[in-house]
Formats: C-alpha cells, sequence, structure tokens
C-alpha cells in the first residue's frame, strides 16, 4: 500500500498568530506558501468535524472574502460528486452568488 504526506508548518509570532504558513506534499517535492488554510477532518468517532482555521497577518480582508468564496463554490462542486445531490449543490452554488454579490462586488463588473 503506498502512502503520502502532506506536511504544514506555521510561523507564529510572539502573541501565536500566524505570519507565515508553508506547505508540502510528499508526492509534489515542492514547498509552497499560503496566507491561509482551511482543514477539515471528520472524527468517526465522535461523528464531528474538526477543523484547524488559520491566516496569517497579511492575509486582507478582501482575500478573506474571496477565499471564502471559493471555498463554498469548491464546497457545492464536492458535495455534488459525493454524494450526486445536485439539487443541493445547485443551491450551495446559489448562496454563492449571493455571497459574492453581497461580499465581492468587484465581480459585478
Amino acid at each position: 500500500m503506498k502512502t503520502s504526506e502532506i506536511k504544514l508548518t506555521v510561523q507564529l509570532d510572539a502573541n501565536h498568530v500566524p505570519e507565515r504558513i508553508d506547505w508540502e506534499a510528499a508526492d509534489n517535492g515542492e514547498k509552497s506558501s499560503s496566507k491561509a488554510i482551511l482543514l477539515s477532518l471528520w472524527d468517526e468517532k465522535e461523528k464531528n468535524t474538526l477543523r484547524i482555521d488559520l491566516w496569517t497577518k497579511e492575509m486582507t480582508v478582501e482575500e478573506m472574502k474571496a477565499f471564502f468564496h471559493q471555498n463554498i463554490l469548491t464546497l457545492a462542486d464536492t458535495f455534488e460528486r459525493a454524494t450526486g445531490e445536485g439539487k443541493m449543490a445547485a443551491q450551495m452554488r446559489d448562496f454563492g452568488a449571493y455571497f459574492a454579490e453581497h461580499m465581492l462586488p468587484e465581480l459585478k463588473k
């Protein structure tokens, strides 16, 4: 059986606020930096979602809004692929459009 590793390294300031987030995947072989991560893990025993939500001091509010918008759309796609629930995925995409309309006015242009 093959295994693959994804490594996250978070550099913190004196107040434990992320200054830098680096990640690398063993299969990729390259290190990359990011301003934010949203990591969700399913705890099978507790039937609950565990999360790690981190963003650096450099992440702007506008970038965070765009990040969330893209995550909403990605979640809709993943949900549809995983469950076949096209109608609900479409409603999630509709919410993504509503979110963009109110949070990302530059997309209206």
